[in-house]
């Protein structure tokens, strides 16, 4: 695994590691729960075992390269930031393709990253930046969404799980509403009018940047359907409650 990583190739270890966490998440972790919740389940945790560390992973790179813009080089940092998720989202990928098959949004999903985090760190080679920057803003919310995830597989079953998820959902909502509906566009906005203005053309072909314009923009798109839906669905709940509440006074 060291000269992996002396070599400045991070993939294959990355990509073991994830598949470790991902057959014990699935054969001990959650080996007892129902079996349509045991695949969800087992995606979360590997989630959990990728998303704060890929954030550690690429604020340490970004810190790292102050000077850098969008068409700037890959550093050694991006490249094992970018290698670190490209491991996860590719066994996370198989995961759906052999036991959710029917989840499209999330393959698509799945499929565009690659896209996106393959053809920066292996085809261009430049706008690690942009990627890493997308990334800590989508990831560092994170562990808040996969607990409360857990909790809401589980929340019909265990009243400790519906309180969790009761209790979470709130800030996750405003948390996830900053990041991925006011920041990651106002960012996104900033870096398609770099690539879109040509300036990154002799190092970042087109057809590239608007690619990566697309797949970023349809993923917030995406983002801000999801949490507007769970907001309009708390609030009604809330409602209910109050009525029910009023009812029995």
């Amino acid at each position: 695994m060291e000269n992996l990583i002396l070599e400045g190739f991070y993939y294959p270890a990355f990509f073991s590691m994830f598949s470790v966490i991902y057959l014990i998440a699935y054969f001990l972790v959650f080996r007892n729960w129902n079996p349509k919740q045991r695949p969800d389940a087992t995606s979360c945790l590997i989630s959990l075992a990728h998303g704060t560390p890929a954030v550690v992973l690429a604020l340490f790179a970004l810190f790292e390269n102050p000077a850098i813009g969008f068409a700037s080089e890959n550093s050694k940092s991006q490249n094992l930031a970018l290698d670190f998720s490209i491991a996860y989202f590719t066994v996370d990928l198989l995961h759906y393709l052999v036991l959710l098959p029917s989840d499209v949004l999330f393959i698509a999903h799945h499929l565009a990253t690659l896209f996106v985090f393959v053809t920066c760190r292996y085809l261009v080679l430049h706008g690690a930046f942009a990627i890493l920057v997308l990334l800590v803003l989508a990831e560092v919310t994170s562990a808040c969404q996969n607990i409360w995830t857990l909790a809401g597989l589980r929340r019909g079953d265990l009243a400790v799980a519906a309180n969790v998820y009761r209790i979470l959902s709130p800030p996750f909502y405003v948390l996830y509403s900053i990041m991925r509906v006011f920041l990651g566009p106002l960012f996104f906005l900033k870096m398609s009018i770099y690539y879109l203005s040509g300036e990154s053309d002799s190092v970042i072909p087109r057809w590239v940047s608007v690619s990566w314009i697309v797949v970023v923009g349809g993923a917030i798109l995406v983002s801000i359907l999801w949490i507007s839906n769970l907001w309009v669905e708390l609030v009604r709940e809330m409602r209910k409650k109050g009525i029910s509440e009023k009812k029995e006074r």
